[in-house]
């Protein structure tokens, strides 16, 4: 007969193993991509790369889940729309935009700063394709600067979501520019000046290394869901430490190797074959943790190709963040170790709910093992489905 504690897990897996498959995969709003371009003209072109559909809709980096914003079912009618239409609607937009963005010209350093009118120089939107992965359009904008200026600012509100900016100084005679490193802008704040007189200075190494080490983490926590429920179900087959230990071992040296091949662009999948096969990866995870008791030399094969595919996965947010060229590799390190601190916080967090007080228990594997791994796949199921993007 189960004990008290027992039946109460049982119960609360019950109850995610039906909430999860609704809530769990989020279409994300991706932060908008800002690139300011001067030249020794003091001619400037920005490029902000942005979801439009998101930006027509309201819908910013508030919903972790766009289906969860109030007008959800207009924002997917936006995703499936042609350019042309899609752009038709952002021309009804385009005077809003320009107000609610704001660069400024700075005299001096420490001086307030003045607008520089902004106009649309033209608009760039992708014809529809894999709507689980948002449409990202480029949406270019002009304008001039008085050569006396010493720096310039950025300000992108936070209604339309966060965002990055960069600044690339251009000499067109020499044939030269200079990158500086980007700025991350959130809680409705404006970016810190750009100079326009000297090279900006290059960020320390502890800074690089903080920066990607939060990003690779954050992408687990809270934004990997699919990569946790994976985790999980390597936590489930088994709370031994070296079962453990071998799992997390092939899954993360796979998942490092498709990260770098696919930063240096030696290898590129499209969103629409990685994203379902990465819930095929979490599918079969849970099914074979219900058949299987011990620890087999297939499945830790099966676990590094999986990993490999979430490498992939892992990819495509350092694609969209960039990474530095002076300091490539340390953050791809730093990356990676942020993906590391998040996997071991999940398994810390699962062992310390589950597996330190249950672990022994005869009935662990029947009570918890097999109804987790089946939540598991079941949600792993829901997702395949989703991301096939079929139109019924």
């Amino acid at each position: 007969m189960l004990t008290f504690s027992c039946r109460l897990i049982n119960q609360l897996l019950l109850f995610i193993s039906f909430v999860l498959p609704l809530s769990l995969y989020a279409d994300v709003v991706k932060p908008a991509l800002i690139e300011i371009n001067v030249n020794q003209l003091g001619q400037i072109e920005v490029e902000a790369r942005v979801s439009i559909e998101a930006l027509l809709t309201g819908i910013n980096s508030q919903y972790k889940n766009t289906q969860e914003a109030p007008n959800a079912d207009e924002y997917d009618v936006l995703r499936e729309m042609q350019s042309d239409e899609l752009e038709d609607k952002f021309l009804e937009f385009q005077k809003l935009f320009i107000n609610q963005i704001s660069l400024k010209r700075h005299a001096s350093k420490n001086s307030i700063g003045e607008e520089i009118p902004l106009k649309v120089s033209d608009v760039k939107i992708p014809e529809p394709g894999y709507t689980k992965v948002p449409r990202i359009s480029l949406i270019k904008l002009k304008s001039e600067i008085a050569l006396d200026q010493v720096a310039i600012s950025w300000y992108y509100p936070m209604a339309f979501g966060d965002n990055a900016v960069r600044l690339r100084q251009i000499d067109d005679k020499n044939k030269k520019y200079h990158w500086s490193e980007w700025q991350w802008l959130r809680k409705d704040n404006p970016s810190k000046p750009f100079s326009l007189t000297e090279v900006v200075a290059k960020r320390p190494l502890i800074q690089v290394v903080s920066d990607y080490i939060a990003l690779g983490f954050q992408h687990i926590i809270p934004k990997g869901l699919d990569h946790i429920v994976f985790i999980l179900g390597l936590f489930f087959f088994s709370v031994a430490i070296k079962t453990l230990f071998w799992q997390i071992t092939m899954f993360t040296l796979a998942h490092s190797i498709t990260l770098g091949l696919s930063m240096n662009g030696i290898i590129n999948l499209p969103s629409n074959i990685v994203e379902p096969l990465i819930a095929v990866s979490i599918i079969y995870i849970g099914i074979e943790n219900i058949f299987s008791k011990n620890l087999k030399n297939s499945r830790l094969l099966l676990v590094f190709i999986f990993g490999l595919l979430h490498g992939l996965g892992f990819a495509s947010v350092l694609a969209d963040f960039g990474l530095p060229d002076n300091d490539f590799i340390l953050a791809l390190i730093s990356f990676n170790i942020g993906v590391e601190l998040g996997q071991l916080a999940i398994l810390l967090i699962a062992f310390l709910l589950i597996g330190i007080w249950f672990k022994n228990k005869s009935w662990y594997r029947a009570s918890i093992t097999i109804p987790a791994s089946l939540m598991i796949s079941t949600v792993g199921i829901y997702w395949f489905i989703q991301r096939l993007d079929l139109n019924f």
